[in-house]
Formats: C-alpha cells, structure tokens, sequence
C-alpha cells in the first residue's frame, strides 16, 4: 500500500461528512476499522451506513480487534503509550497485506482527541497519508445548541474530565468523554451546555445551570450508557 487517507467524518451524522471526505473516500480501495468489540457494534454500523451512503466504487472492509486497556490505570500517560504501540505494531503488519489504497475513517476530525495520526506514526508506514478534516464534536455539540463556542475576546480550553477534576479555574472550557460527571463538582451557578452521540438517531442534549440539570444529565447519561453498552459525550462549561 502506497497511500493512506486518515478521514474525518463528523460526529455521527452522514450529512457532516465533506465533500473532500466523500472525494477520499472513493479513492480507497481498503478501509481499516478498528472494532471495539460487541458493545460497539453501533459505532460500525454508523460508518457502514455512512459509506453505503458516499462510497460509489467496489471497496472491501477489514475489521482490527483493539488491544485491550486498562480505563482506569494507576500511570495514565504510561498505559496509553503502551497500548498506542500495540494498536500501531497490529496497523503496521495490516498495512502490509493490503494491496491499492488504504484509509481510516475518524470520528470528528483526525487532529482532534483522536489517536489513529499517532499510531500511523508509530507504525512506521512509508507511503503517503492524506489527512482530511472533518465537522468536530465541539463544532456539532455548538450547531445543535445553536450557541457561539468562544465569547468575545476570551478564551476556550479544550480539556478532560481528568484534568477537570485536578482544578478549573473558571476559563470556558469544553471537556471531552467525562465517565464520571466531574461537573457535579462544580458551583451550582456554572452554566452547560452538554450532548451525547451528537448526529445519531439517540441524540441527548441539555443545558442550563449545573445546579438545575447535573442530576439530569448524570441519569440520562448513567441510563444510556447502561441501554447501549458506550456513550460519547461532550460538553461546554461557562463559570
């Protein structure tokens, strides 16, 4: 394989895709899906559908088992490294049998929160990779609310629930993925903005004060979660 497209295709919805994504997309001859197991299988059948709807030519899927991980490890930065080297060692040996054009289609946008640049990285691949970006979560979750990200002249940290956790001090900040609702933590006045799989039929959203819709969000969250098996989330916070 002498090329790969690293493709970005939005948050969930099959409208978000590009026209430069959709251009990519039939360039490729082998898409490579790296599958998270049963509990995911909706996640596959998004991108299934999504290619149903923009790909034209004859393709073939290959799916990759993702090496398991620790969620919750003692060594964050550690764990994620090592689990980064055997996902590129397994990229890496795929990429060798596959004849023509290769490409990966990315949640969101390649460049943001996403591993699969770094892995293509580390697996050392000599062709050439054609990154396409794509509508991010944090461009979807604002659309839907149909709120502007940053207010004027101020800052937006892009941040995790983990380093939310470690002390915010009061800068707008979107989190990504908070397993544990850390905003719950926060002053009751905080203002957000929060959805969860953004561009699918299942689609949550809710905002307001913390104080007034935190509990909602955790039942909602806590219940889905439990219904479909995952959740992707985000949310924006205003002190």
């Amino acid at each position: 394989m002498q090329r790969l497209y690293v493709v970005g295709i939005g948050a969930g919805d099959p409208d978000q895709v590009t026209i430069q994504a959709v251009k990519a997309i039939n360039k490729i001859d082998t898409f490579i899906v790296i599958g998270k197991g049963v509990e995911k299988q909706e996640l596959l059948d998004v991108r299934t559908a999504i290619l149903g709807e923009h790909a034209h030519q004859q393709f073939q899927v290959i799916e990759l088992p993702d090496p398991p991980r620790d969620r919750r490890p003692g060594d964050y930065p550690g764990t994620v490294d090592r689990w980064h080297a055997e996902r590129a060692e397994r990229v890496a040996k795929l990429f060798d049998d596959i004849d023509g054009v290769g490409g990966i289609l990315v949640w969101g946008d390649p460049a943001l929160y996403d591993s699969t640049l770094r892995v293509v990285e580390r697996s050392r691949f000599s062709g050439e990779v054609v990154v396409i970006p794509g509508v991010t979560a944090v461009s979807a979750l604002c659309a839907r609310h149909g709120i502007v990200l940053n207010r004027i002249g101020e800052s937006v940290l892009i941040t995790t629930a983990r380093k939310l956790r470690e002390g915010w001090d009061g800068t707008d900040a979107v989190v990504m993925l908070d397993a544990d609702c850390a905003f719950l933590d926060l002053p009751d006045d905080v203002q957000i903005w929060w959805g969860a799989y953004l561009g699918m039929p299942d689609e949550m959203l809710f905002s307001g004060r913390v104080g007034d819709v935190g509990a909602q969000i955790k039942a909602a969250r806590d219940e889905a979660r439990a219904r479909k098996g995952w959740i992707m989330d985000i949310y924006l916070l205003r002190g």
